[in-house]
């Protein structure tokens, strides 16, 4: 299993599943699961869209790698060198400060991660 890179409370054998999907999963895959989470974080965090300028200059770099059309200057500038499963294991850190020592909620976030990677991937794993 991938190491976790911060300290959280989650749900061990569901990050495990996780981990399987992004072991097989493509750079493109991983983007788009990118894309995916910062969209349900925002719906879930109520996030304003233009309210923190590095968030929307990343998001801008996000859409353009994932139509081809980003340079690898413009995305190391943006900071994507995080792997995919870092960021969901970041959001995961954002349910833990929301909802402290709630296991359950932490539980249904990764249940939603979870059922993004089947959905979108079920193809690709086949």
């Amino acid at each position: 299993m991938t190491r976790r890179k911060i300290k959280l409370l989650d749900s061990d054998d569901l990050r495990k599943q996780l981990d399987s999907y992004y072991q097989a999963a493509s750079q493109e895959t991983c983007a788009r699961f990118g894309r995916d989470l910062v969209e349900h974080l925002i719906e879930l965090t109520g996030f304003k869209v233009g309210q923190e300028p590095d968030v929307e200059a990343g998001w801008a770099v996000s859409q353009a790698c994932l139509v081809g059309q980003a340079r690898m200057h413009d995305v190391r500038q943006a900071g994507f060198k995080i792997h995919a499963l870092v960021a969901s294991d970041y959001a995961i850190k954002l349910i833990n400060l929301a909802y402290p020592d709630d296991l359950a909620a932490v539980q249904k976030e990764r249940q939603w991660q979870l059922a993004w990677w089947q959905d979108k991937t079920d193809d690709d794993r086949a």
